[in-house]
This record gives C-alpha cells, structure tokens and sequence, in this order.
C-alpha cells in the first residue's frame, strides 16, 4: 500500500501557535468535515485546548449522508461532552444557533470576570480544525461577509484580528490550523480523499484505488453506476477509458481519472457520501 507522507517540519511551532490563540479566547469552535468526523477529528484536542469550552460544527454537511450525520453527532457528544451542530458553510438558517451556543459556553468566563470587579465584555471565540475542514468558510458564516480568506490552500498566515459578529461575541478572524500527524494511515487516506492533504503528499491514484475500494465497501454500486461501466470492473483504467480520457499509445490517463474522480467526490456529485461509518 502507498504510504502516505507530509513533512510539517514545524507540527511543534504550529502547536504552540495554536496554543497561544487558544490562551486568548473563551470558547472553541472545533470544525470536524461530516463526510468524515472520525478521521478529521484531532485525539489529542484536549491537551490543545486545555479546559476551554469547546462547540463541535460538522461542517460540509450537506455533502454527507444524513443519517450517518445524526449518529456521528450523537456519538460525538456522548464522547466529548460537547455540544455538536451539523452545518454547512453555503446555508446560515443554524447561524442564530451557533452563535447562542457560542454565548452560552462563554457566560462563565464574563460571569467569573464582573466578580472579580471588571465590566463585562463580549465573548471570545476561535474557530480551529484540521486543514481544508472549511474553517475560514465557517467564518465568513459567522461575520456574514466575505472578510477571511477561503483559498482552498490551508494555513495561509494572515494578520491577526478581531471580528465583532454580534453585541456579545468577538471572533478572532485568524482560524486555528491544527497540526497533522501520519500515525494512522487509514485516516491519513481519508484526509487525502477530502483534500486535506496536498497532492504532493501522495500518489493521486494510489490514493484514488483506496478511494474506491472504501467506497465500494460502504455504497457498493455507486462509483460503476455513476460512471456507467456497466460489466466493467471499477477500477481507475476503465473509468478512464469510459470517459475517453486517453494519452500517447491508446494508453488510459489514469492520473486524469484518478484527480477526477477524487474531485466529483469532494464537490459532491458522487452524491452524499459518509466514509467514516458506525453501523
């Protein structure tokens, strides 16, 4: 199997960054991707955020499966005792939720500081979360305008700032990029699927016949049916060679197959996929 590397040269420089951030709000906003909620989460959260009241967004939920979202809530919340939203970057109809939630979890700290003599001020907030889990795109949700940067690329470094999105909630418009690890290549792949990994990390077809071979095993008929190879065998090559994607020699263009079928999974038009699946 094609191992997948990423060099963050500084995963210890990036964790003291994080922790720096964390040390200066009330409130976490921990992004997971709903497609998968177990391989996006990060085990060592804890230890990042210490004792911070922390509220959990599936975000890209319009892109899962809808039951599986429900269950993975539940499981989330039973596991971390954190309140957990399903949500989407593109609707704001759950926009009055989060953010009443986001004041909710931060009513200690104020309380806690107006006995201690001070006014009361608005409460802190950040929002973390692995690469590409669509943290800026929460952001812009929260500030309702096009303030942070979506570029598809993570951990663009930016000028750190405060955003007021409501009377009692400032958010640090800078979101926190939670480092990675290789330890488990099984969420590393699933990482790769959802683009949270650059290319240069891995093979894209290597990573694409994992794709389908996972895929396969939760929606069996899914990926023959959508690109209707009929008889065929799903496989990379004949994905290619149904589309006609074909290079010097009569050869199949599996890398252009591979990086299209990745990319019709990402933007949902494979349907509403969840790959991390409780039964």
């Amino acid at each position: 199997m094609e191992h997948i590397h990423w060099y963050p040269g500084h995963i210890a420089k990036a964790e003291k960054k994080l922790k720096e951030q964390v040390n200066i709000v009330d409130v976490v906003i921990e992004v997971l991707d709903a497609r998968i909620p177990e391989s996006s989460s990060y085990p060592d959260i804890e230890k990042l955020l210490k004792d911070k009241p922390r509220l959990i967004l599936m975000n890209k939920s319009d892109l899962a499966e809808p039951e599986q979202t429900k269950k993975w809530q539940a499981i989330i919340r039973e596991k971390t005792n954190c309140s957990v939203i399903a949500t989407s970057a593109n609707d704001n109809k759950d926009l009055s939720k989060i953010i009443n939630k986001i004041v909710e979890l931060g009513q200690p700290k104020i309380i806690a500081l107006v006995k201690k003599g001070l006014l009361p001020r608005a409460v802190r907030v950040m929002v973390v979360g692995m690469p590409n889990v669509g943290k800026s795109s929460i952001i812009n949700k929260l500030i309702k305008k096009t303030k942070a940067k979506t570029g598809a690329k993570a951990g663009v470094t930016r000028e750190q700032q405060w955003v007021r999105i409501n009377p009692k909630v400032d958010l640090l418009d800078t979101p926190g990029i939670i480092p990675l690890k290789q330890e488990d290549q099984n969420k590393a792949y699933k990482l790769a699927f959802v683009d949270s990994i650059g290319e240069n990390a891995y093979d894209v077809e290597a990573v694409a016949q994992i794709f389908i071979k996972d895929v396969q095993a939760v929606y069996p008929d899914l990926i023959k049916n959508y690109y209707k190879l009929e008889d065929l065998e799903v496989t990379i090559d004949n994905i290619a060679l149904k589309r006609n994607w074909i290079v010097s020699g009569g050869r199949p263009d599996s890398k252009r197959a591979a990086q299209n079928l990745l990319n019709d999974f990402r933007v949902g038009r494979l349907g509403k996929l969840t790959l991390d699946v409780h039964e």
